[in-house]
């Protein structure tokens, strides 16, 4: 298992851009933990990353829009320091691929 975090900058500034934020943000709650707006922490093999690599190209718009994913050293979302409102919360229970 590898841990992820992902980011992601969708264009917005035409009605088929809005549809694609909603499509990315509701795909990647399928895979991890929105801890952001458009932030994600994600604990994945390398089958559920292929998987998910796939579905956001079939999704986003490269012309217009961004992905990131880091790939996190082991155990790295066991080491978060968070500020303000931000929580840490469980991985390794919740998920559901």
């Amino acid at each position: 298992m590898m841990d992820l975090l992902l980011t992601y900058d969708v264009d917005t500034t035409s009605p088929e851009g809005a549809k694609r934020l909603r499509r990315v943000a509701k795909l990647c709650e399928g895979y991890g933990l929105r801890v952001q707006k458009s932030v994600f922490e994600i604990v994945a093999d390398d089958a559920d990353l292929l998987r998910l690599l796939a579905r956001i190209d079939s999704t986003i718009d490269t012309e217009r829009d961004s992905i990131r994913i880091y790939r996190l050293p082991h155990n790295g979302l066991a080491d978060v320091q968070t500020r303000g409102i931000a929580r840490v919360q469980s991985h390794r229970d919740d998920l559901v691929l």
